[in-house]
């Protein structure tokens, strides 16, 4: 095994439990509970993203294209017949999410940056995850939607995969670096896109009938979307996005409506020169929330988990520059109050934020030896 890997157990009940592992927890003190964190995985290549199977294991996906799982005990060789994966720069592969069936079908989604002519593009993938004997692959790899242009260029991939109630399929494609692309609708980049289960497109899209843009687009004018989240208290998706310098934010994204990419922003270019018309433009939307100077935040969850009430209706997002979490206070219908900054600096740069069953989260560290951190409630919590 050439990882060194600390893990839960495979149940389920073990896994979503207080764990009794080698490496001691930390315990933190927020504005509103005590926190105990613990380290549940290392050794992971730059992982991405990660998702709760049924049987108590996770399922972590590394940026430089290897899937595995964490069970019984140990660090999984890598799940074969991962797709070819174009791993430079900010591309790679990178989230995954089960079907809401997994149970009885076993089918996973996943996003990735997929080579090809001219370069390389994010692409939604579906397929069947396997076990066997010898191990666990990949099957009925199929591609449900994949970027209309291709480029060299190694960063804005986006992309995160949120499924929402009705079981349609929302993934963020990022603008690649060619900022224009977010505001042309014949382009997949720059774009919040939504499709069935199937890779088909819902009747009910702003475009469906791809006249005047390409029918899976549902919003534009994102810059680069890394986090997403179905948010319970305002029935929606939410997105989390990398501004240039400055101007990170948090969007609600709305069929066919624009949320101003490069036309608005809250951010300058990092040579300070302004970017667009400014922070108002008619027809483009105004963020929920921004930072400025910028977080570079990666994951995002409306947390609804009974581990923390505390915390019952805030978001938490992931900062890769700052090396932190940040807690997004918000009231009952959803409107931000504040927020808080936890562990700054403690576990390095968060690339991906997750709510477990139990309501304890899970933190993925951006790193060549990265992390699987899980966040409980301390005993004095």
């Amino acid at each position: 095994m050439r990882r060194n890997c600390k893990v839960m157990t495979a149940s389920l009940s073990a896994l979503l439990s207080a764990l009794s592992l080698p490496a001691e927890a930390k315990d933190f003190k927020t504005q509103t509970v005590t926190v105990s964190a613990e380290t549940i995985a290392d050794g992971l290549d730059h992982p991405w993203g990660l998702a709760f199977l049924p049987d108590g294991s996770l399922l972590v996906t590394e940026r430089s294209g290897t899937m595995r799982l964490v069970k019984q005990g140990t660090l999984s060789e890598p799940i074969e017949n991962v797709p070819e994966v174009w791993a430079n720069g900010q591309g790679g592969l990178l989230d995954v999410a089960l079907a809401p069936d997994f149970s009885t079908s076993n089918t996973i989604y996943f996003t990735y940056s997929q080579p090809g002519q001219g370069g390389a593009g994010t692409t939604l993938a579906s397929a069947k995850l396997v076990y066997g004997s010898d191990g666990t692959e990949l099957e009925n790899v199929r591609t449900l939607v994949s970027m209309s242009k291709r480029t060299n260029k190694g960063q804005h991939f986006g992309s995160r995969i949120v499924i929402s109630p009705d079981g349609k399929l929302f993934v963020t494609m990022g603008e690649r670096g060619e900022q224009k692309r977010a505001q042309d609708y014949m382009d997949h980049a720059g774009s919040v896109l939504r499709v069935n289960a199937d890779g088909t497109i819902p009747s009910d899209n702003p475009y469906a009938d791809g006249k005047k843009a390409l029918p899976e687009i549902w919003s534009k004018g994102h810059r680069n979307p890394q986090g997403a989240t179905w948010d319970p208290l305002t029935h929606s998706l939410l997105t989390l996005e990398h501004g240039a310098k400055g101007g990170d934010e948090i969007n609600q994204p709305q069929a066919g409506k624009n949320y101003g990419w490069p036309v608005i922003t809250y951010g300058v270019d990092y040579s300070g020169a302004k970017i667009g018309q400014g922070t108002a433009a008619e027809g483009y939307e105004q963020p929920l929330y921004y930072w400025d100077p910028s977080i570079a935040p990666s994951g995002l969850v409306a947390y609804s988990g009974d581990m923390f009430p505390e915390w019952k209706g805030d978001l938490l997002a992931g900062a890769l520059k700052f090396e932190m979490l940040v807690r997004l206070d918000r009231d009952e219908k959803g409107k931000m109050k504040g927020e808080e900054r936890l562990f700054e600096g403690e576990f390095g740069r968060i690339r991906d934020v997750r709510a477990a069953p139990d309501g304890s989260v899970y933190l993925l560290t951006d790193a060549s030896n990265g992390k699987i951190i899980r966040l409980t409630r301390a005993s004095d919590g």
